[in-house]
């Protein structure tokens, strides 16, 4: 069995009377992609700044990398790889002096950076631009050529935090691309995101709710555990019209919008699809296709947070 990269055990932190992160536990393998995901706000930031040594827990702790991170923040610091969602770049640096600067941080010798620096080059596709200031690059090159600063030192354990937050889709899945290389190379590597489709990439991943883990496990072991009743997905001219009409009829479960569709998920699939055409005409409404579909991470999701809100009333 792989050992662990990262052990949590009761991690809490908690601002005055606010708590931020309350009682968290998890495991993450090494050389695993390790998801953790939730909305803004939801805890996953602050959990990052304490797993990485930058932050005390006030109660619970945990180790990385064999290292307490309370007790030992320092030797945590040297073995790992931070990125932040703000890229942890130096803006007014051309390309080359960052990658020199990081370098220098992480004690490597000359040799170490300008061999190194060819690599992070190469995954940023920034040949040729090394005197580019980093102010000038796209927030896809600059998300690239900040992971490469993040594991210039070679670290065995790699903590992203959103760092695609604000890429458009395609740089996200080149990136990914390389996140995944990483993994191949038994890097381990716990990322923090809200986008729920980027979860499918992960080996794990834990679902944090206001500072509380709701749900965790396999993307698999999330759908098929979570809601095992049918979801269908409706195509029809008014979905906020059709949402208000749907969310009334008894055998709608939850409904919720994706996009120009709707997801609703019903206790019995054949008394919904007969009674759809009828409360949906109703009401003004076309309806243009009903399908099943196999259940998102976003559905779980939404799902898991309307079962928090229904424990709470």
């Amino acid at each position: 069995m792989a050992s662990n990269a990262i052990e949590v055990d009761n991690l809490t932190k908690c601002f005055g009377k606010f708590c931020a992160v309350d009682h968290i536990s998890f495991e993450v393998k090494q050389g695993e992609i390790f998801g953790f995901l939730g909305a803004n706000g939801a805890g996953k930031s602050t959990t990052i700044r304490m797993l990485c040594g930058l932050l005390q827990s006030t109660e619970g702790t945990g180790r990385v990398g064999g290292f307490d991170i309370n007790k030992q923040p320092e030797k945590v610091k040297e073995n790992i790889g931070y990125m932040s969602q703000k890229f942890s770049l130096y803006e007014d640096l051309t390309v080359d002096e960052n990658i020199n600067f990081f370098g220098r941080v992480y004690g490597l010798t000359n040799g170490q950076i300008a061999e190194r620096k060819q690599w992070v080059l190469g995954i940023a596709n920034l040949q040729g631009r090394e005197k580019s200031i980093t102010r000038t690059l796209s927030g896809g090159w600059k998300q690239r050529l900040a992971l490469g600063c993040a594991v210039l030192h070679r670290p065995r354990i790699v903590f992203l935090d959103e760092p695609t937050s604000g890429v458009d889709p395609l740089m996200r899945r080149k990136f990914w691309e390389l996140i995944n290389d990483l993994s191949a190379e038994g890097i381990t590597v716990l990322v923090t995101t809200h986008y729920l489709e980027e979860a499918e990439y992960c080996n794990d991943i834990i679902l944090i709710n206001a500072g509380r883990i709701i749900a965790g496990g396999s993307p698999q072991q999330l759908k098929q555990e979570h809601i095992k009743t049918p979801i269908l997905e409706i195509q029809c001219s008014n979905v906020i019209e059709a949402m208000s009409v749907i969310e009334r009829e008894p055998w709608a479960l939850e409904t919720s919008v994706f996009g120009t569709r709707l997801h609703v998920i019903v206790q019995d699939e054949k008394i919904a699809r007969a009674k759809l055409p009828e409360v949906l005409t109703i009401s003004g409404v076309r309806l243009n296709k009903i399908d099943r579909i196999i259940p998102s991470l976003e559905d779980v999701f939404i799902y898991l947070l309307d079962q928090e809100s229904k424990k709470a009333a």
